[in-house]
This record gives structure tokens, sequence and C-alpha cells, in this order.
């Protein structure tokens, strides 16, 4: 099992990331909170990871802290949920307000995230509440440390949210609806999402 990886960013398409140690290139997979907080391509960063071997493929997953990597590895536990959807989650909430939808049984805010519907958030609501207080630990907030334009952020902003689980279409309405003076990836996809939460 790869506990960590430490190098440099050779690139960014959210949600996959190209991390060059000692001249490999790992390719993961990392949720929008993670991405938040990376700096630009081309500095050193140290993300925690998780792999996921299938018959087809093996897939590593990069996290930012440590809590986003538990509540990742819960969440695979629950029945119905697998690693994308997990990803969609730590997407698409933060590990507080994931806590606090579980602990308030807020079923309503869990189906906004995408790819959970009504039956999995319940399952979510049931299946986690214990397995929360065993992770605990201080409060999270994410960092919004700033980043580097990446090319064609729009066409960029687009293939991540589609990858989270949106409709092409819906994508389209969220991307059209943010302010002109947002311009990176990373800021069009955190809009979006909050855009989509509404």
């Amino acid at each position: 099992m790869i506990g960590h990886l430490r190098g440099k960013i050779a690139a960014k398409h959210p949600p996959l990331l190209l991390i060059d140690v000692g001249g490999v290139g790992y390719e993961l997979e990392a949720p929008m909170s993670t991405f938040y907080g990376l700096p630009a391509v081309g500095a050193e960063v140290t993300l925690l990871t998780h792999l996921v071997v299938r018959e087809d493929a093996h897939i590593l997953f990069g996290f930012g802290t440590d809590r986003e990597r538990s509540l990742f590895r819960e969440l695979i536990k629950v029945s119905g949920v697998g690693p994308r959807i997990a990803l969609g989650i730590l997407s698409g909430a933060s590990v507080d307000d994931f806590h606090r939808s579980v602990d308030t049984q807020d079923v309503a805010a869990l189906t906004r995230i995408p790819g959970i519907g009504r039956k999995t958030a319940e399952r979510l609501i049931v299946e986690m509440r214990d397995r929360l207080k065993a992770l605990g630990g201080a409060s999270f907030a994410p960092s919004t440390g700033g980043t580097r334009a990446a090319a064609s952020p729009q066409s960029e902003a687009f293939s991540a949210l589609v990858a989270l689980g949106y409709k092409p279409a819906e994508v389209t309405r969220l991307l059209q609806s943010l302010d002109p003076s947002v311009v990176t990836t990373e800021e069009m996809i955190r809009h979006a999402l909050k855009v989509a939460a509404k």
C-alpha cells in the first residue's frame, strides 16, 4: 500500500493529478477540497494516498488532509458507495459539512451532492453515524490557497464537473451562471458547486 507521495506537481486536470516523484509520474484522483489547497504546477507537494485495486485497474487517490482520507476510507465501506461516489461527496461537501449532515440527518443536503439519491443518503446517515464519531478530530477548514490558471479553464472545469457526476447540460448552465471575474479552473468549480448546492 502506498501511504503518501512527495513530489512536484507535473499537471492538474481536476479531478486528475500527475505527481513527479524522482522521475516517476504518479497519476492520482483527488477531491476538489484537496485541489483548492494545491500550489501551482511545478511546486512540491505531499499528499496522503489510498490505493484501490480492481480487476481492470489500480487507482490511486490523493488527499490533502488525514481527515479527508479517513472519511474516504469509511465512505467506501458503505454498501452502494464506491470510490467515485466517495470522491464526489468530498468534492461536494467539506468533512465538517458531511459530519453535520449526518448528525442532523439532513437527507436533503446529502442528495444535493451529485450521485447521491435519497436511498443512498439515508443509508449514509444510518451507516456513517457511529463511524464518524470514531473519526472525531479537529474542525476542518479547507485551504483556499491561490493556484495558477490552467489552459482552457472553462473546459477543465466542465470535464471535472462531469467527472463528479453532473450532467453536461447542467454543467453548461452552471458555468454560464458564473461571474466573469471567476477565471481559474478551481474557482469555476468551487463557484459552480456552490450554485448547484442552492
